[in-house]
């Protein structure tokens, strides 16, 4: 039956003023005092004190079936608190300074962390088990063989396990320790205004400017920037070396011999990968950013650049405002391209309310895609302002929402990709995108600026984030022998930034302020890497669908799909990549410098 005007009106998603879409969490929760939530609360901690009256201490013992039956309602049990922390999250994200919703989202991490603290036991008991006992029940049981991945990833971390009153106190305290920082760093960020010719800017505004075509609006918004950041200077300094002596202490207790280990581990990905990637990337510099933004000083008609001149646009860039509904169809038109399924899971995003696009005080900053639970779908917060990098960041963060869906039916528990892996499809979608757009683009002057827009995006994706693992690794490594001054953190990054930028770039005392913005420092230390990673990943896949590569959109889409039940050696077999391979790097890196080599052949 046809549905009426009136139907149709309520189900299009909501926007405001101007048309951007704001998303409706609904889907998950209508409200913060709905019974729906409150029902699943209280199901919950009943649920979770059943099974451990029904399993505490009794793993080992348990045969084939039962342990498989155990494993399914953990699933369960762990969805549902999913569900509930996915839209506290949400609701927090979208307006970070609102009192009433810290309230709420604190409240609700402090329940959920009750609950699955009483459901601790399971998964520490089962690390616990010998590995031929487990080994012998999946071979028993094809319910339970279906979680060998799952397995086989928690127990990764079985020599680091303490002991189970040390767990439970970690986890427990957790809520009181690194989130209640890490909640402080988003709430004080989100509250700090920045002065600008008699305004005052959010983080995300400010930020913003220093794109602008004027060199004085981008001179006036970066000295805001670093000053307001540097009059703020002793908090963020509080919050770095508190979380990283966080960090230290129980790295150590745990056994973990460098501060990066945990995450290489949590990433399913080995320390020498890692080293292999940074190292590459480290002495690539000089041929990629060293060389591009000398090209751009020339092309800008200058000797050296101002820090502020980093993100310019380029001299023949038209500066356009590009409207919501053009960028949702150059992103869909880009994955169309590339396959159907791509662009029909895509578009679900704007015609479902998935998305919250506008800019606003209290909004958290930046862009990301939140998984939530696989009974449900994916969300995206952006903060669209209408210029190239916009597009580029909505083609990212749908790559990465088409990537959650098709995973979801790999169950809860498996679902969720390594961050190594996690950035692959969002990094596709950007380049998908940019190959489209610059195919559509016939303008001598408006292919050079769209190319000059790539390559500074691959810049800050690949030699930013690597110059930002080596602030962290820097910053936890000397904070082991003792707290670091804000004047110290500030030099340390001056450092990396002049490394990884080049002399071609001047920078003011106040630019050592600069880190205390970036919340992956605070949220995920060691997160970085993982763009870099993808990055390059992407650009050998890229390469090999260029190519022809046989039954690559099949292959690329079945990788989507596997979530986190392969790791990377898997994932990457059916294309013939190697990660460990020291030319995976060195291949993936050769797609940028290419990109440079075309745009100074150009001039």
């Amino acid at each position: 039956m046809a549905r009426t005007a009136a139907e149709k009106a309520a189900a299009a998603p909501k926007t405001d003023a101007d048309g951007l879409p704001l998303w409706d969490l609904s889907d998950l929760y209508p409200g913060d005092d709905s019974p729906e939530l409150a029902r699943d609360f209280e199901r919950a901690e009943q649920d979770a004190s059943e099974f451990a009256a029904a399993f505490k201490g009794k793993i080992a013992d348990l045969d084939a079936a039962a342990l498989a039956d155990a494993v399914q309602a953990f699933e369960r049990l762990e969805e549902v608190l999913g569900r509930i922390m996915s839209y506290a999250q949400l609701r927090h994200a979208g307006n970070v300074s609102d009192p009433k919703v810290g309230q709420f989202y604190q409240n609700a991490s402090e329940r959920v962390t009750a609950i699955s603290t009483t459901l601790l036991f399971f998964t520490l008991e089962l690390r616990r088990m010998e590995e031929a006992t487990l080994e012998a029940r999946c071979a028993e049981s094809e319910d339970l063989a279906r979680y060998r991945p799952w397995l086989r990833d928690l127990r990764a971390f079985r020599e680091h396990q303490l002991s189970d009153e040390l767990e439970t106190l970690l986890h427990e305290k957790h809520v009181a320790g690194r989130a209640a920082w890490i909640r402080l760093f988003d709430e004080t960020l989100a509250a700090l205004r920045f002065p600008y010719r008699g305004d005052h800017l959010t983080n995300t505004e400010v930020l913003h400017l220093l794109s602008d075509r004027d060199e004085g609006v981008r001179k006036d918004a970066a000295l805001t920037l670093g000053r307001t950041l540097g009059e703020n200077a002793s908090l963020f300094g509080l919050l770095t070396n508190t979380l990283a002596k966080d960090k230290e202490i129980e790295d150590r207790w745990r056994g973990f011999a460098r501060p990066v280990s945990s995450r290489n581990l949590a990433n399913l990905v080995e320390d020498e990968v890692v080293d292999a990637l940074v190292e590459a990337v480290r002495a690539a510099y000089p041929k990629l950013s060293h060389r591009y933004y000398r090209l751009k000083a020339r092309w800008m008609g200058r000797e050296t650049l101002d820090y502020w001149d980093r993100l310019a646009p380029p001299p023949e860039d038209d500066d356009r405002t590009i409207a919501w509904d053009e960028a949702r169809e150059t992103v869909l038109a880009a994955y169309r391209r590339f396959d159907p399924q791509m662009a029909e899971l895509g578009a679900r995003f704007f015609e479902r309310g998935w998305i919250d696009a506008p800019p606003r005080p209290g909004k958290s900053g930046g862009a990301f895609a939140h998984p939530t639970v696989p009974s449900a779908h994916p969300y995206l917060l952006l903060n669209f302002q209408g210029k190239v990098r916009d597009v580029m960041t909505l083609a990212h963060e749908l790559g990465h929402g088409v990537h959650q869906v098709l995973a979801a039916d790999q169950g809860l528990l498996m679902a969720d990709t390594p961050l190594t892996l996690a950035e692959t499809a969002s990094v596709f979608g950007e380049m998908l995108t940019f190959r489209s757009m610059l195919a559509d683009t016939t303008d001598p002057g408006r292919r050079r600026a769209l190319l000059a827009h790539k390559i500074e995006d691959m810049i800050n994706t690949v030699v930013r984030q690597i110059a930002f693992y080596e602030f962290e690794r820097r910053i936890h490594d000397e904070r082991r022998a003792g707290e670091l001054t804000t004047e110290r953190i500030g030099e340390i990054w001056m450092d990396c930034s002049r490394e990884s930028l080049g002399d071609v770039f001047r920078f003011g005392p106040e630019y050592a302020n600069y880190w205390a913005y970036i919340p992956h420092f605070i949220h995920s230390p060691f997160y970085v890497y993982a763009y870099a990673f993808g990055d390059c990943l992407v650009n050998s896949l890229y390469a090999l669908y260029e190519d022809g590569h046989p039954a690559f959109q099949q292959k690329y889409l079945e990788m989507l799909a596997a979530g986190g039940a392969r790791r990377h050696k898997e994932l990457l077999a059916p294309f013939g990549l190697d990660a460990a391979d020291p030319a995976f790097w060195s291949r993936g890196l050769g797609v940028l410098e290419s990109f440079i080599d075309e745009l100074e052949a150009t001039f």
